[in-house]
């Protein structure tokens, strides 16, 4: 059975980002990582980075969540995504939260630069884990199916 894909939703072409960087700030952040944490300035590097990355990381949140979102459109076209979808609207607080507590975290000398290094590290995978779960859904959503059934 041959299906045709389902269209592409309007909130892509109908509401473009203002803040289509997360990727490069979110590269700018691991850039940052890779410097000493006895460099000079380092725990200043990473304040400077993590703003932009929680900024576009809201404006992802904002785009793809609520009812003129990209996931209502989704689900509106393709319900069987429902399962996809509400895991990725379930990492957006994990995520926000796991940016807020770093930010928080490198404002405080006591912590050593290594433990902020591992939490950046870990929140670097869980951005990048999201991007790919996205990306995946996007995927199979606008696939065209082509099974083999009568």
């Amino acid at each position: 059975m041959v299906t045709n894909p389902i269209q592409q939703p309007s909130t892509v072409t109908a509401v473009p980002p203002p803040r289509p960087a997360l990727p490069g700030d979110v590269r700018a952040l691991a850039r940052a990582l890779a410097a000493a944490p006895a460099e000079p300035r380092w725990r200043e590097h990473l304040i400077g980075r993590l703003g932009p990355v929680r900024q576009g990381f809201a404006e992802h949140v904002r785009v793809t969540e609520g009812p003129a979102g990209l996931y209502a459109e989704l689900l509106h076209q393709a319900p069987r995504l429902d399962r996809g979808v509400r895991l990725l609207a379930g990492e957006h607080a994990a995520i926000a939260a796991a940016i807020a507590a770093l930010q928080h975290a490198v404002r405080l000398p006591a912590v050593p630069g290594e433990e902020l290094r591992e939490q950046a590290r870990n929140l670097l995978r869980a951005l990048d884990r999201h991007r790919q779960r996205g990306a995946d859904l996007l995927w199979e959503a606008y696939q065209a199916d082509l099974g083999g059934e009568d």
